[in-house]
């Protein structure tokens, strides 16, 4: 992204450079929308004005704080030090801020405005788009910006509100709301197994080709009974390694080996008799669904009916699709 280059290093505020109460704020907000945007230009459109004066703003808030908040060529944009720890604080101002106007409007509870949303790649485009319709069509006022992006989010560096995440948490100081369980089954291409002994435990599968999902396993697992809770545990060195759930059911309808997935993404293959699943009676343990999102003291109504709406809507989906290899 183009933007304008470094202005001088901001001399410690005369009184012309420190802003009234309500200018602070402005400038706040002005900050905030930049970050998130990711750019001058973008932070413009978002607040209906022009890119000169976000620069001025942000140049002001520059000059009243003594601190350098943003790091600028013609070509990329940076959060400095100084910036970082701003933004976690103006974000907090300003969504307090923005709360308490709505408040005084009598909308508190409605949500409007832009949710910024990290979701993993397979479920972003696929199953987790009807829930976000739903929020969509309940809430007409809301935009939403939905990244499929297969990792947690820096969520400040980042400006995100919050990310749907699927299996171990890495941040233990993120609020995780447990949305549901995602069972894992073993699947294969008939053609793969045809003129085979079918295999009737775990340990006979290693006789088999195999495929990685990198993201949840390598080069080995454990599968326990649905009924006895019996588990085994098998090795292999797979044929393809892949961190793309999508890019493992394509090498599996193919007949590449034998790979291990969430239910839901092979539910319809199956079905369809385009995919078998090896040893129904065992399975993966079950990858938890998290929706997370930063600790904060006031969370505004736009997150909080997005938590509403996924909590009541995603655990039927992922059954939904369960019911269909039952």
């Amino acid at each position: 992204m183009k933007e304008s280059l470094d202005s001088p290093h901001p001399a410690v505020g005369t009184a012309a450079a420190r802003p009234s109460g309500a200018d602070r704020v402005e400038l706040m907000q002005t900050f905030v929308r930049i970050v998130e945007s990711g750019s001058l230009s973008a932070a413009a459109a978002l607040l209906g004005t022009t890119q000169p004066t976000v620069s001025r703003r942000l140049q002001m808030l520059e000059r009243s704080l003594g601190l350098r908040l943003l790091q600028r060529s013609t070509h990329r944009m940076k959060l400095t030090e100084d910036g970082e720890r701003c933004f976690a604080r103006a974000k907090e101002l300003v969504t307090s801020w923005e709360a308490f106007e709505a408040d005084l409007r009598g909308t508190g509870d409605e949500p409007e405005g832009t949710l910024r949303v990290f979701v993993p790649h397979a479920f972003g485009q696929d199953m987790m788009i009807g829930p976000l319709v739903d929020f969509l069509e309940r809430y007409t006022r809301m935009k939403v910006h939905w990244f499929l992006q297969d990792r947690e989010p820096d969520f400040i560096a980042e400006g995100v509100d919050c990310a749907i995440h699927v299996g171990e948490l890495r941040d233990p100081s993120n609020v995780a709301i447990l949305l549901t369980d995602v069972p894992r089954i073993v699947v294969a291409s008939p053609e793969l197994v045809r003129g085979r002994t079918p295999p009737q435990r775990p340990a006979d599968l290693m006789a088999l080709p195999w495929l990685a999902l990198t993201t949840f396993y390598r080069t080995e697992l454990t599968l326990a009974h649905r009924q006895t809770h019996e588990s085994e545990r098998i090795t292999f060195d797979p044929r393809m390694s892949t961190d793309n759930l999508f890019a493992l059911r394509s090498a599996a309808l193919r007949g590449l080996g034998v790979g291990v997935a969430s239910a839901w993404v092979m539910a319809e293959d199956i079905s369809q008799g385009r995919l078998i699943q090896l040893v129904p009676q065992w399975r993966s343990t079950p990858l938890p669904m998290y929706l997370i999102y930063p600790y904060a003291k006031y969370y505004p109504a736009r997150l909080r009916r997005f938590i509403e709406v996924m909590r009541a809507v995603v655990p039927g989906v992922i059954e939904e699709e369960q019911r269909k290899i039952r």
